[in-house]
């Protein structure tokens, strides 16, 4: 068992419009995210299902062919290797399930998000 504050939890500054902070277990990790209003994450895709709970502002997603904008209060699933995109309508706190782990982010490798 481990327990954790998140004021206990490294702050990533992935650029200046993007930070997080992580935590894991053995198959499944969290992570809060705060997207500055304007960030683009860049259409990506991973084996990892996510479900992404916005606590605060909005993002707009690209998937599937399809946008869809979420908000405050409102939870979005995306399955495994579905490519996607996101832009923060405004300042935006999120918080992010992944289930597998996403060793990219762990090994530094999500490039994707560190322009």
């Amino acid at each position: 068992m481990e327990h954790f504050s998140w004021d206990s939890v490294k702050k990533e500054v992935l650029n200046e419009k993007l930070w997080r902070r992580v935590v894991t277990g053995e198959k499944a990790m969290v992570a809060q995210v705060f997207l500055f209003k304007g960030c683009v994450v860049p259409t990506h895709q991973h084996e990892s299902e996510q479900l992404s709970l916005i606590l605060d502002g909005a993002l707009k997603f690209e998937l599937e062919g399809k946008e869809v904008t979420v908000r405050k209060g409102e939870v979005l699933v995306i399955p495994s290797n579905v490519p996607h995109k996101a832009v923060a309508l405004e300042d935006t706190f999120d918080l992010d399930v992944f289930s597998p782990i996403r060793l990219d982010w762990l090994n530094g490798t999500d490039d994707y998000l560190r322009r």
